[in-house]
């Protein structure tokens, strides 16, 4: 034993010794290809073409003559020497015409493995034609007296398989070297999802030059040790252990076909770890072609609501927009672009956008002209700048475009804003109404829906207040009897609207915080854009004169969590005093001024079922049309006398439930708020659905 222990210390230093070398002498070899890559790097295409026509020239000459090397017995290659020269010439000339030379060579994929192989070939046959002629050429050379010429059958299998390793792993030692030294700069990420889309995923990614993927999480246990593109499946058990051993900073989702629920437990899972999470468009995105599976985007806000959105109802959407004349006002807003957009699928036969503000306008111009340029719609989209307030404009507006169906979107809706403009806030939402209503109710208009907002529910700002009133007035106009059919929608927060609280989230904690949230118990109903815009249109069809409709939109989420999944979901941990490491602190700055800790949907617990089982029609106190019209009487004076105090202590006399909180145009102020000079930068017509809650 004693002279076994040294013998293998012996034994291991040598091992040590021979590695070092090794690593030494990859390193220098490292510094020559570097060195000769850097000098040809810069070079032309062209010239590089001609460098690379050369080195296959010379890579075939090899090839025949080791093909020749390894056949036994004297074949006098010597004696016909022209074969290096003919050979190699020809095969150039065979790879030119598979296009050898116009593919990246960093780039080659699969496909190049059966060109080369087309190339072999060819250049094979090449070779035992031309030996072929060789030997008839030799029978009449009186020089090569006593010398056959010959080619064994193994020389032309030595040939081919010399030439594709040449040619191919000269090709393939290449494009390893670039992806090695691009893989230094790229981050490494892990691909949450293993199938189809992951599989694309990665191909897309193992090309990029930006991201690494060093691991692929899947569910599927049948998966699990296996390898995509030498890349290895694990569980999601791994993730804690493959985002500290890579140093991941990224997770992609490639999970197109997820339900949500179980992207809603993914999510909830990565959560739990500091990273950025991105996820691949939808599938029917990509079905559709509009997105690619290599385009990564933040995951998707809707995932957070914790329900699956509501499916509409396919009559509903099509009973009052196929082939009608439709008006949409507030259309340039966050609610009416995305009305308008939906709209102009349903085939009406013409699509007026009312707007106060030209910017507005412009842009949602713009994007239905594309949409419907790009789907072939036949919709005839008619832009027109105006104010609901006028009266005489609405009228000509509808008796000229012949309009069937009103969407009503056009309001002030930032709740601090109307706070602190009561005058104006209720000249736009109601008397704003009021004109419109009156004005469809004149022209003969078959259908008008108001998107009203679960604030007018107990408000206890002027926004909500006036938004109930507004619901008030078309109730009143009903019950004193029209052909028009009046109905209300209403809904809570709407995700990523303008002034909702996800932007803003967005943009505090890009530019590196503090989230501000107004309480930590503030909780708050959700919905998708596109939810709001089907509700509203199906809401119009169900055909009931003065309801009030609701959506059933799940349980609330409370603000101060999504600020906080928001953060993690960035990459980002919160900064407490538990956690003073943390990069985004949220900070609680109170609830302003009209704000309340929840919202409600329905005043009291009377619903009614509608035709549509997420749709609910709430049965609610009204006013008498006299009684309304006096009210109105009282507002129209007050509000020509900028009498905020007057306006707000009317609207707590006739609106149920209307508590005003601290804040705005105090009781007893005769003028107009100073801040009533910003409202003409705001648009009259434009749809603010969501107030900022946060």
């Amino acid at each position: 034993m004693d002279t076994i222990a040294p013998m293998f210390k012996t034994i291991d230093q040598v091992r040590r010794a021979v590695k070092r070398s090794i690593l030494k002498g990859c390193a220098r070899l490292m510094k020559v290809v570097d060195w000769a890559v850097g000098h040809v790097e810069p070079l032309s295409r062209y010239t590089k073409r001609i460098i690379f026509v050369g080195l296959d020239a010379l890579t075939v000459a090899l090839a025949v003559a080791a093909a020749f090397a390894l056949t036994p017995g004297d074949h006098g290659l010597l004696r016909v020497w022209w074969v290096l020269l003919i050979v190699p010439l020809l095969s150039v000339v065979i790879f030119r015409f598979l296009k050898f030379y116009r593919t990246l060579v960093r780039y080659i994929g699969p496909k190049f493995a059966l060109d080369l192989t087309i190339a072999g070939s060819l250049s094979t046959g090449v070779l035992i034609g031309t030996y072929f002629f060789i030997e008839k050429g030799l029978e009449h050379d009186l020089l090569s007296e006593g010398f056959q010429a010959d080619l064994p059958g193994r020389t032309p299998i030595y040939f081919w398989l010399v030439l594709c390793m040449f040619v191919g792993g000269g090709r393939l030692l290449i494009r390893g070297y670039f992806r090695s030294r691009s893989v230094v700069h790229r981050d490494p990420v892990i691909i949450y999802g293993a199938g189809q889309a992951g599989a694309r995923l990665v191909s897309a990614l193992v090309h990029g030059v930006e991201y690494q993927p060093v691991a692929l999480i899947d569910d599927d246990r049948e998966l699990w040790g296996n390898t995509l593109r030498d890349i290895p499946i694990c569980p999601p058990t791994e993730l804690a252990r493959l985002i500290r051993r890579k140093n991941v900073t990224n997770i992609f989702l490639a999970l197109p076909s997820a339900n949500r629920p179980r992207r809603l437990e993914i999510v909830d899972q990565l959560k739990t770890f500091p990273v950025k999470v991105f996820t691949i468009p939808g599938l029917e995105e990509l079905v559709a072609g509009s997105a690619r599976f290599d385009e990564l985007r933040p995951i998707l806000i809707e995932d957070l609501l914790g329900r699956e959105p509501v499916e509409p109802d396919a009559h509903l959407l099509h009973a009052c927009a196929t082939g009608k004349s439709i008006l949409v006002s507030g259309a340039g807003g966050s609610i009416g672009s995305e009305l308008c957009r939906q709209l102009i699928h349903l085939q009406p036969t013409r699509l007026v956008l009312l707007d106060h503000s030209e910017f507005n306008l412009y842009g949602i111009e713009k994007s239905l002209a594309q949409l419907a340029a790009s789907e072939g719609l036949d919709v005839e989209v008619i832009g027109k700048l105006g104010d609901v307030k006028d009266g005489d404009l609405m009228r000509q507006l509808i008796r000229e475009h012949g309009t069937q169906t009103i969407y009503h979107a056009a309001a002030y809706k930032h709740v601090p804003i109307v706070e602190h403009n009561i005058v104006e806030g209720a000249r736009n939402n109601v008397f704003g109404t009021l004109q419109l209503a009156e004005a469809a109710v004149a022209e003969g208009v078959e259908r008008f829906v108001l998107i009203s907002t679960d604030k007018a529910v107990r408000p206890t700002n002027m926004m909500g207040a006036t938004k109930r009133f507004a619901e008030m007035i078309l109730q009143g106009i009903s019950e004193r009897g029209c052909s028009t059919k009046f109905c209300m929608v209403r809904f809570g927060n709407v995700l990523d609207s303008s002034g909702s609280v996800v932007p803003l989230f967005r943009e505090q904690i890009q530019a590196g915080g503090p989230v501000t949230v107004t309480h930590p118990e503030v909780t708050r109903y959700f919905m998708t854009i596109p939810e709001a815009a089907q509700l509203v249109i199906q809401a119009g069809s169900m055909g009931e004169q003065g309801g009030v409709f609701v959506l059933d939109m799940g349980p609330s989420i409370q603000i101060a969590d999504l600020a906080k999944t928001m953060i993690r979901l960035a990459g980002y941990e919160e900064r407490t005093p538990e956690n003073p490491g943390g990069e985004i602190e949220i900070e609680y700055i109170g609830l302003r001024a009209g704000e309340k800790l929840y919202e409600e949907l329905i005043l009291g617990e009377n619903t009614n079922a509608t035709t549509h089982p997420q749709i609910s029609r709430a049965v609610e106190e009204d006013l008498p049309w006299k009684e309304v019209e006096r009210i109105l009487g009282k507002l129209r004076d007050a509000s020509d006398a900028h009498d905020g105090a007057g306006i707000r202590a009317l609207l707590v006399e006739c609106v149920k439930g209307y508590e005003p909180t601290a804040g705005g145009d105090q009781p007893g102020s005769t003028t107009a708020s100073p801040h009533i000079e910003s409202i003409p930068t705001l648009s009259t017509g434009a749809s603010r659905v969501q107030d900022r809650v946060s």
